[in-house]
């Protein structure tokens, strides 16, 4: 584990980053700076801008202007300084297929110049890391979806990276591999290792990242701890109504005073409150009486749609 001193060091800054295609600005004049041992979470719909700020930070993007220090720094002309000290994990996996899953850490480890010995013995350590020990000798193509997850981010381990980015680690998984997924970066946050991750989850921002930013169209829209966010811009419980999709919108100003604020949506009714339960007794009391409701605490995903007006998913 990384001493107190090493965590308060920043390891990533960037200010005023902007990346532009065409007349297109991808990223439009952002700036974080994130320390070591922390896990931060870039959130976002597609199209955010997540992915473009990852690849600028791997230094596989040239950025169209603004600043970008990592670890000391620069990506675009120390490169292969900084993705020495980098562990990256891909949207899609680009795991060699024919390859059985021992041989894709090591020949990756090749990459780096890493000695044979050393990375065979640092091979069996990462697949015990993944779960992936009786798995050491099948072929990649084998292996569900979860498992090849938990290679890509064991290979991407291989050269032992003080910063790891992990491009929507977990899309397309079922809910049981998410969660192993989730123990298995908790663990390397443990060991003091740096996270950098983007998601259009809410859940998995709410359960992976200490700080986070939420990026829409290019720009920063907030950034803070996901409790702080959610203090900040939405209120501590959620009553989700339901009257029908023709009569949501007509039933919504009958809902006033119920709660701090009202939000329609196209299949139902948020209304945001300290109590739930309350506000759900004083629509009843104004003889209404909706199909559905739920009582729920309020997410991030409340937030983005406090901010942008629109679903994080879409």
């Amino acid at each position: 584990m990384a001493g107190d001193a090493e965590l308060r060091r920043t390891v990533i800054s960037a200010r005023d980053l902007v990346k532009t295609y065409g007349d297109f600005n991808a990223v439009d004049g952002i700036s974080f700076d994130v320390p070591a041992g922390e896990s931060f979470g870039l959130l976002g719909p597609n199209g955010a801008g997540k992915s473009t700020t990852m690849r600028m930070i791997g230094g596989v993007t040239q950025r169209t202007s603004g600043r970008l220090d990592i670890m000391g720094l620069d990506p675009e002309s120390q490169g292969p300084e900084v993705r020495a000290h980098l562990g990256v994990v891909p949207q899609q996996d680009n795991l060699d297929e024919e390859l059985r899953v021992r041989d894709n850490l090591i020949v990756y480890g090749r990459y780096f110049g890493l000695p044979r010995a050393y990375l065979m013995r640092r091979a069996d350590e990462l697949l015990a890391f993944a779960q992936l020990e009786d798995k050491a000798k099948a072929r990649v193509d084998s292996l569900s979806g979860g498992m090849k997850r938990r290679l890509t981010i064991a290979r991407s381990l291989i050269n032992d990276p003080k910063i790891l980015l992990l491009d929507e680690p977990t899309t397309g998984l079922d809910p049981q591999a998410r969660h192993v997924l989730w123990d298995r970066l908790f663990r390397l946050k443990e060991q003091g290792v740096t996270l950098v991750l983007t998601t259009h989850y809410m859940d998995e921002a709410e359960q992976l990242c200490d700080r986070l930013i939420v990026v829409d169209k290019g720009k920063i829209m907030a950034e803070g701890s996901p409790a702080a966010l959610i203090r900040e811009h939405s209120s501590r419980e959620v009553l989700e109504v339901r009257f029908g999709t023709d009569r949501n919108a007509a039933v919504a100003p009958r809902l006033d005073g119920a709660g701090d604020r009202i939000e329609v949506l196209p299949d139902r009714v948020l209304v945001y409150t300290e109590d739930g339960e309350g506000s759900l007794e004083q629509i009843r009391a104004r003889g209404l009486h909706p199909i559905t409701s739920l009582v729920r605490r309020a997410s991030l995903e409340d937030v983005f749609l406090r901010l942008t007006g629109r679903s994080l998913v879409e």
